[in-house]
């Protein structure tokens, strides 16, 4: 076969003979491990909103201590994204993100020696520190593979490791609080730790054996979907004038995108940090109970991301589906708080927000990833990580001082709510011509 590198943009292409079987055989070689990767990822930064079920009396913190302990990971992320995601950039996906995930798990398995303040700020900083370079690492990595078409779908493939977590990690969570407490001399919180450190550390030597740098690197593709594929890729390149690293720095969009993404993480960790705590003040004491219905919160959210994925795909529209699902996060998190203890409505407002939160993740990467290209997308995507990521050490702390403050958490969830407002309104400030391919 033989294809054009200067064909028209992808986007307004029919798709090519054999490029639905083409896509399907990478799809289906990628993006299962990278999912579980994400998984291990996301529920080893998070976790930590189950052990404050137990570490918080066992080791007598504040609300406002654990709120900085969660949200210190974030410094140590935002302060390394750029260099990371450049190593990897220069080094390759394959040893840098297996080498990631090898060490930030023994980090996150080595909370089990939290006894102070101090320690436990020092080793989520340093968990912050290991993870950086990981999620803007893979959304770069699927530019490699993907044109921006197909982008949207394989991102929420990816990022379904979120509500995956949610499913799969709560009950177990639950359960380990639960029933470990005790054994061997650990708490539950510190077995919970320690058992859920490990499987990123496996995960890490199956990503260095098994995952393909890119294109020309898969020995599973023959040389006519490799060409198909690169041409593809080739035909859906950004303009070169973003394609420089110094252009990243001057490009208005990637601050808005910044901007807008502060915004995205304020949500999302305000869920994802407070969510058992939520629970618990709707009524439900026990932690596996706790565990088990925060199943509901992200299984709905698992197809409410396919269906706004698939719907943002088909219609080629990416600007109102990011401002809908922040709208609906926003309208979620107030009723949740305004009826918070009549447990049915509180859930199901609690999964409308953990819905909308989570559904715009994915689709706003679709946003800059349109007009960034080159070096520039590496230290782009970064930078707009970095900064974005900022926020998660603002909403936890946030969160964790007002509920200190009022005894309650409804004003930060509150706050939270206007923050995604704001988050929607700046996403319709894209230029609609520019990001909706």
């Amino acid at each position: 076969m033989n294809y054009d590198a200067n064909l028209r943009s992808v986007s307004a292409l029919p798709a090519p003979p054999g490029a639905r079987e083409t896509y399907s055989k990478v799809t289906w070689r990628i993006l299962p491990l990278l999912l579980l990767c994400y998984f291990s990822a996301y529920f080893d930064r998070v976790n930590v909103g189950f052990a404050k079920l137990q570490m918080l009396g066992d080791l007598r913190f504040s609300e406002t201590a654990y709120g900085f302990g969660a949200g210190v990971f974030f410094v140590g992320y935002a302060l390394f994204q750029m260099p990371s995601n450049i190593i990897l950039y220069r080094l390759g996906a394959r040893l840098w993100i297996g080498c990631i995930l090898v060490v930030w798990g023994f980090i996150s398995a080595g909370m089990v020696l939290v006894h102070t303040e101090p320690t436990f700020y020092a080793l989520r900083f340093l968990l912050g520190v290991a993870e950086a370079g990981f999620f803007p690492g893979v959304i770069l990595y699927l530019t490699y593979w993907y044109p921006s078409v197909r982008r949207g779908r394989m991102t929420t493939i990816f990022m379904a490791g979120i509500p995956v977590s949610g499913i799969i990690g709560g009950p177990l969570s639950g359960w380990i609080l639960q029933n470990l407490a005790g054994v061997h001399g650990l708490a539950g919180w510190q077995w919970m730790f320690l058992l859920e450190g490990l499987p990123s550390i496996v995960l890490g030597v199956i990503v260095i054996l098994f995952l393909r740098d890119g294109i020309q690197d898969a020995p599973w593709l023959s040389g006519d979907e490799k060409a198909l594929l690169q041409a593809e890729l080739d035909a859906d390149a950004p303009p070169a004038a973003t394609a420089s690293l110094g252009s990243m720095f001057a490009n208005a969009l990637v601050w808005l995108a910044a901007a807008v993404y502060l915004t995205l993480v304020m949500g999302l960790y305000g869920i994802s940090f407070w969510l058992p705590t939520l629970i618990r003040e709707a009524g439900i004491r026990s932690p596996l109970d706790i565990g088990l219905l925060s199943v509901i919160p992200y299984a709905v959210t698992i197809v409410g991301m396919v269906l706004f994925a698939y719907s943002a795909d088909r219609r080629r529209e990416r600007r109102w589906h990011v401002a809908i699902p922040l709208l609906l996060g926003a309208g979620g998190l107030v009723v949740s708080t305004l009826f918070g203890r009549d447990i049915p409505i509180a859930l199901a407002a609690l999964s409308v927000a953990t819905l909308g939160i989570i559904a715009a993740q994915p689709l706003f990467w679709s946003l800059p990833t349109a007009f960034l290209g080159g070096v520039a997308a590496a230290a782009g995507i970064a930078l707009i990580n970095a900064v974005g990521n900022i926020a998660g050490f603002i909403s936890p702390y946030l969160v964790g001082w007002l509920t200190d403050l009022t005894s309650s958490t409804d004003s930060g969830m509150f706050v939270l709510a206007g923050v995604l407002v704001v988050g929607a309104a700046l996403t319709l400030c894209f230029p609609r011509e520019l990001v909706n391919k």
